[in-house]
């Protein structure tokens, strides 16, 4: 079984109030009556139960899995804290919608009213019968099968070279003020294969900053990398000229390789990626 709360709040901060008068609606009476107790929901009995956290819609709208962590009764309403399964990534209600009979919620009113609903349906095994992994599958290097992105973490890709050294400082001080911390590849050694360190950065980053300059092939290589996984790239470079012509169309930032020119660089940085985090 499965509690499917059905509520316009935000699943997202952990905490939810909804009225006491929604629960067991849509819900088999001969199942209802299982959790029902003399002064009303025997809420630890709910509460063991999987849970998925839906927002009214049969679109884009997000869903969550997860469970109740603690349920207090206030006046005529719930008090909820909840926290989610880190091992199931977020889902869509199309998603949803499109497998509401395996869900036990064939009525179409279910999606646009807000309630609480007991189902009895394994919640994970449909999970595993319904859902396919993300995306395709590397074979030069591992991704995981769920992305898990660090919402504070920037990246940068550029030449491990000496003269890059105070150019990277001026990537971390922008990163700093937009309140994100910035790594490299060679600040962490986690492989034995640098690329596969490299590719386990790129993909946990919330944005990733490449040099161009130099025209240096593993930074265009973890560009495209990038890319592909879908990262929000910023494109630095001293010369436009060391920009690949399929990469032109995109905004790019040209920096001088000096103290001025690395100043204006950070504050350009920062303004960029506090625009891209919505600050």
């Amino acid at each position: 079984m499965f509690n499917l709360l059905m509520f316009n709040v935000d699943w997202a901060s952990g905490r939810a109030i909804i009225p006491i008068g929604r629960i067991f609606e849509y819900t088999d009476e001969h199942i209802a009556d299982q959790f029902r107790g003399e002064n009303g929901p025997v809420l630890d009995r709910l509460t063991s139960l999987p849970c998925l956290f839906c927002v009214e819609g049969i679109m884009d709208e997000v869903a969550y899995i997860g469970q109740i962590n603690r349920a207090r009764i206030i006046g005529r309403e719930l008090a909820l804290e909840l926290s989610f399964d880190v091992e199931v990534p977020p889902l869509k209600n199309s998603m949803i919608y499109a497998n509401r009979m395996a869900l036990d919620m064939p009525h179409d009113f279910e999606f646009s009213r807000n309630h609480w609903a007991v189902k009895d349906i394994d919640l994970y095994r449909f999970m595993l019968r319904n859902t396919r992994p993300r995306r395709q599958r590397p074979t030069v290097f591992q991704i995981p099968e769920h992305e898990t992105i660090e919402p504070n973490l920037a990246s940068a890709m550029m030449p491990f070279d000496a003269s890059f050294a105070t150019v990277y400082m001026s990537i971390q001080q922008a990163a700093e003020g937009a309140g994100l911390r910035c790594r490299r590849a060679d600040d962490i050694w986690e492989n034995a294969a640098i690329i596969q360190d490299v590719v386990a950065l790129i993909d946990r980053s919330r944005i990733v900053v490449c040099d161009c300059t130099g025209r240096n092939p593993n930074v265009f290589y973890e560009a495209g990398i990038a890319h592909t996984l879908g990262r929000d790239v910023i494109l630095i470079t001293q010369s436009e000229h060391d920009i690949p012509f399929d990469l032109r169309h995109l905004r790019y930032v040209r920096y001088l390789n000096n103290a001025e020119g690395r100043a204006a660089l950070t504050t350009t940085l920062q303004t960029r990626m506090q625009t891209i985090m919505g600050h």
